[in-house]
């Protein structure tokens, strides 16, 4: 497994199975990249965030205790942005 590494945020997710033809990620996926970014200090926030990008059905996907909590976990662990930097 030397050489293999998980995905961070900003490297292009690669998706062989998907070809050409739409390599945008996915609801639940940005929400997660949203959340360790530490650009959205609530799940409001990345669901705010995500509407404004334009990814449909939001508040359906990001449903449910199981993921909430592990949302809310990854926000809280995220690096936050320093007093009067943008977030």
């Amino acid at each position: 497994m030397r050489g293999k590494r998980t995905p961070g945020l900003g490297d292009v997710v690669r998706r062989p199975h998907m070809g050409l033809m739409n390599s945008r990620l996915t609801t639940l996926e940005r929400a997660f990249q949203l959340a360790r970014s530490g650009e959205c200090a609530s799940i409001g926030q990345i669901k705010e965030r995500l509407v404004s990008e334009r990814y449909h059905d939001v508040a359906a996907q990001l449903y449910g205790p199981t993921l909430t909590a592990s949302l809310r976990k990854l926000i809280s662990a995220a690096p936050r942005p320093a007093d009067g930097a943008p977030a």
